[in-house]
């Protein structure tokens, strides 16, 4: 499940069962990558709260599917089955409309966009490409074309802070072993309040 060990939340006291506590979903479930961080619950506080504030915080003006859309590519640019494995499910959920789900993932996977998405998701998705594989390369050049794409300054942040978050856990996924075995998928916070960190 993880190539370190963790505490699972049958064995949690102290201050990883309260946050336990505070995350587990409506069945008690804990996602691995969270049980990941049991031995330092300090980082588990620090991932959450990054966690919820870009992709399930109520000030956030892009749609929520977007930044979904957006985690999902990142993290098959970096080969990170769990993510993809969770947040294809998250944003199977959020679309409600399985034709619609089923082509913009076969567009992910291909590369091939045609007109799957509009200048906005185009232009969100080629900056989340190019920062993920080749951050070195960003220039201003990228920001201008957001803008001129309709995003404000407000939604650029938030498509650098979903994009930026993915590369963080990803790398807490792939550098520790975290598998989703056992896990049912796509469960997510309950509330967009960023004090409720529940998921359901």
């Amino acid at each position: 499940m993880n190539w370190i060990k963790t505490i699972d939340p049958a064995d949690a006291d102290g201050e990883i069962d309260e946050f336990y506590r505070k995350i587990a979903g409506p069945d008690g479930q804990v996602d691995n990558i969270l049980k990941a961080h049991s031995l330092r619950p300090h980082t588990l506080n620090g991932h959450m709260a990054i966690y919820k504030a870009v992709l399930h915080h109520h000030a956030n003006k892009l749609p929520r599917y977007l930044l979904e859309l957006i985690g999902v590519y990142v993290s098959r640019l970096n080969d990170c089955e769990y993510c993809v494995a969770h947040h294809q499910e998250g944003l199977r959920k959020l679309l409600a409309n399985e034709a619609n789900f089923e082509v913009m993932i076969s567009a992910l996977e291909t590369d091939v966009w045609g007109d799957v998405f509009d200048a906005r998701e185009k232009a969100a998705l080629n900056y989340a490409r190019q920062l993920t594989t080749n951050p070195g390369s960003v220039s201003e050049a990228a920001v201008t074309v957001l803008r001129d794409a309709g995003c404000s300054d407000g939604e650029i942040l938030e498509i650098n802070q979903v994009t930026a978050y993915f590369a963080y856990a990803n790398r807490t996924v792939l550098g520790l072993g975290v598998s989703h075995e056992d896990e049912e998928l796509g469960q997510s916070p309950s509330s967009d309040n960023p004090e409720n960190r529940g998921h359901q």
